[in-house]
């Protein structure tokens, strides 16, 4: 079946719009309603039949039908003239700088008989409506722009031990220009695995783009703004770091990510769903299988282009590309703190010291593995070791020496011994339990908050409940802010103290050579063969 043909008048007043009013393809194809490349191919053959605007009154329609539609008068190509290498020319204009004007100039010089200017560009956009419809949508330079997104589909990775699977994620990422791809699977979504595919990424490409398009993913943007996103901290850092932009896609534009969604869904077709039967124990098995179908796929030839990814990449992006520092990117995170009275800050349930002027601001802290840096005002302030998140070392201590205060000023600043003169004033037990508190850790001020929380609770429930449950707390071996704090919760410190059990008596060994009790106990029917016993003293005489 025939697909229908327009009307010549549709067709005339193409050309009216196009020649008379000088609009833009796009804009002629809007107003007449039919697609853009059916306004470039009207126009390339009003062209080539040698029309011009105005129309002689006296050409009637079936003579224009005939003019522009008789079959062999139309092959796409100027009679006699050279014809450019639109592949090439479309590949050329991904390089940065370079536009159609320099190309045409650069073909009319090395070509005798060649087209002119507005033939050249109405035969581009003609050929560029015959390739892929992705690459239309938006002209990409080469080594500008790189797309990121999270896959919507996962990857079950199942635990050997108990059968239980969870869900991994899968990044993608793919640069502008050619389409090339980078695929990996992570265990999660938080920025540590955001940021750390981000550096495989660009160590796959071999360089950096200018700019990092992502969505806005809350690892990436922590407030995903219309106008002005905000970029989390730590993906700002990385930008910095290689020298892009990070420029997050708007609200509710898909087309703004167009490129990692079909990178995404080739992605999804061509190797997801080709593992989905396949059972993988652990995100670093899944990984090298997913590698190994990612090379196949980006050096898979293109459908209706030359080439394929790779071959485009290596030609077109590659060059274009930054290098890269000659260090990684050391993988962060950053978190807000505020700095006790006992000029320690927490995190992760470990507290860290910082210099003791700095005691109540409000400071940003910077992780790595092995790394907290303390920042105020953008510049540091303290660095320490970092401490695992092991249940060992959670409520002690980092303490540095030179962090501490020269000297306490009495009646300004808490010291061990006030703290130990207001605890006997409510009681020995009180007293009793700020020494242990003390005494427990590797500098007295370390005790400083517990000491405080024990105030905090004597204002609340009394000196003398308070009393009591340290009186409590020291029975049971517990002499902590927290075990006094619980017991005043349950209103434990009436109970009576628990006494120390009885010292059990030793009990013999048991061996197959100690007899026992019951060895020793006989019936006296059984036994004959004793003698009576002698009374022990004679019966007195009469």
């Amino acid at each position: 079946m025939t697909r229908k043909r327009t009307a010549m008048r549709k067709i005339r007043e193409v050309l009216r719009l196009s020649k008379d009013l000088q609009l833009s393809d796009r804009q002629v194809a809007q107003s007449c309603r039919v697609a853009h490349g059916t306004v470039a191919n009207y126009l390339l053959r009003a062209e080539h039949a040698g029309l011009t605007w105005p129309l002689p009154e006296d050409l009637s329609d079936s003579r224009l039908e005939e003019l522009l539609f008789a079959k062999g008068t139309f092959h796409g190509k100027h009679s006699g003239r050279a014809e450019p290498d639109w592949e090439t020319v479309h590949l050329e204009l991904k390089k940065k700088g370079v536009t159609l004007y320099l190309l045409w100039d650069e073909y009319r010089q090395s070509h005798e008989n060649s087209l002119g200017y507005s033939s050249f560009t109405d035969r581009y956009r003609a050929y560029r409506k015959t390739i892929t419809p992705v690459t239309l949508r938006q002209d990409h330079k080469a080594g500008e722009k790189a797309f990121v997104d999270y896959a919507g589909m996962t990857l079950p990775i199942t635990d050997a031990s108990t059968g239980e699977f969870t869900q991994a994620q899968v990044f993608v990422g793919v640069l502008g220009a050619s389409n090339y791809t980078y695929c990996e699977v992570t265990a999660s979504q938080t920025i540590p695995d955001w940021l750390g595919s981000h550096r495989r990424m660009l160590e796959f490409f071999g360089g950096s783009p200018e700019i990092i398009v992502p969505d806005n993913l809350k690892s990436g943007v922590k407030s995903a703004c219309y106008f002005e996103p905000e970029i989390n901290p730590a993906y700002a850092e990385f930008a910095q770091h290689y020298g892009v932009a990070i420029l997050p896609t708007r609200v509710r534009k898909p087309r703004d990510k167009a490129k990692v969604e079909a990178g995404v869904r080739f992605i999804e077709e061509q190797i997801l769903a080709a593992l989905r039967n396949r059972t993988f124990f652990s995100v670093r098995e899944a990984n090298d299988e997913v590698q190994e179908r990612l090379a196949a796929f980006n050096a898979k030839a293109f459908q209706k282009l030359e080439g394929s990814r790779k071959s485009v990449f290596e030609a077109v992006d590659k060059p274009a590309l930054k290098k890269l520092p000659l260090e990684p990117y050391v993988i962060s995170q950053w978190k807000k703190a505020r700095v006790g009275t006992d000029y320690h800050i927490e995190v992760e349930k470990h507290y860290y010291s910082v210099p003791y002027e700095h005691a109540g601001k409000q400071i940003e802290v910077r992780l790595t593995t092995n790394v907290l840096e303390v920042y105020l005002d953008r510049g540091r302030i303290a660095s320490h070791a970092r401490k695992p998140d092991l249940p060992r070392y959670k409520g002690r201590h980092s303490t540095l020496k030179e962090h501490m205060p020269p000297q306490h000023q009495k009646g300004l600043e808490w010291t061990p011994q006030r703290y130990v003169d207001w605890a006997a004033k409510t009681g020995p037990a009180t007293a009793q339990v700020v020494e242990k508190i003390m005494a427990s850790r590797d500098h007295p001020q370390q005790g400083f908050r517990a000491c405080r929380g024990l105030i905090g609770l004597g204002e609340k429930y009394g000196p003398g409940r308070l009393e009591a449950a340290c009186r409590r707390a020291l029975a049971i071996r517990g002499p902590s802010y927290r075990t006094v704090k619980s017991i005043l919760m349950g209103g434990l410190e009436t109970l009576p103290l628990p006494e120390d059990p009885p010292t059990p008596l030793p009990v013999a060994p048991i061996h197959k050579n100690v007899r026992g009790s019951s060895y020793y106990q006989t019936s006296k029917s059984d036994d004959t063969s004793l003698p009576t016993p002698l009374p022990t003293t004679a019966p007195l005489e009469a």
